[in-house]
């Protein structure tokens, strides 16, 4: 099964793009052509730089992003319309990267292997910066990769969703079966964790 999508393709309409991800699941599973490559085209890079940032290692992270999607194509009759699609779909992709990294049992994997298009993102501020402003930014964010990377695993993995892939509370719950309560106390020890790190290394702001 070939999961990549182009948008260059007959199939990707009008229709299906202003479609939402519900009626596309539904629609996939009746067969009509273009549905999950639409939803395949909605959610590769993010589900494939989640899956990044937990492994570490890119050819890993692109094994794993095929194998999501293909559990993802057989697990359509299983989504149940009332829980949001993408919540869903990175619970599967939750599970696959700890079965991953559980499989190999090596070291903590890095998030990061410098790819300026990968980069472990926080909120900053809007605006055009100058040249200098976005080199400063470019080695603060360098400098919070190497904080966040050093996290533990079952802490990483929340700052990554909270921060990084923009997840409510709730939906963290759902992706990874955690209670609210575990779930905002590791938060609050993760960012404890980086703030004690942040003043170590004479980082005073991260926007």
């Amino acid at each position: 099964m070939n999961i990549a999508a182009s948008s260059t393709s007959p199939a990707f309409s009008r229709d299906l793009i202003s479609t939402t991800d519900r009626d596309l699941v539904a629609t996939a599973m009746s067969g009509i052509e273009g549905s999950f490559e639409e939803l395949v085209r909605r959610y590769q890079r993010p589900i494939s730089a989640y899956v990044y940032r937990m492994v570490g290692d890119y050819d890993s992270a692109l094994d794993l992003t095929q194998e999501i999607f293909i559990k993802v194509y057989s697990s359509l009759s299983r989504y149940r319309a009332e829980f949001k699609f993408s919540t869903w779909i990175y619970k599967i992709a939750h599970n696959s990267a700890v079965d991953h990294l559980r499989r190999t049992a090596t070291r903590e994997q890095s998030l990061i292997n410098g790819n300026d298009g990968d980069t472990f993102e926080l909120p900053i501020e809007s605006g055009r910066p100058n040249p200098e402003q976005e080199s400063e930014r470019k080695e603060r964010r360098i400098e919070i990769e190497g904080v966040v990377r050093t996290l533990p695993s079952h802490y990483r993995e929340l700052i990554i969703l909270r921060h990084s892939q923009d997840l409510t509370y709730e939906e963290i719950v759902e992706v990874t079966g955690l209670p609210l309560g575990t779930v905002k106390n590791r938060l609050f020890r993760a960012r404890e964790m980086m703030r004690q790190q942040f003043v170590e290394k004479g980082i005073t702001s991260v926007d």
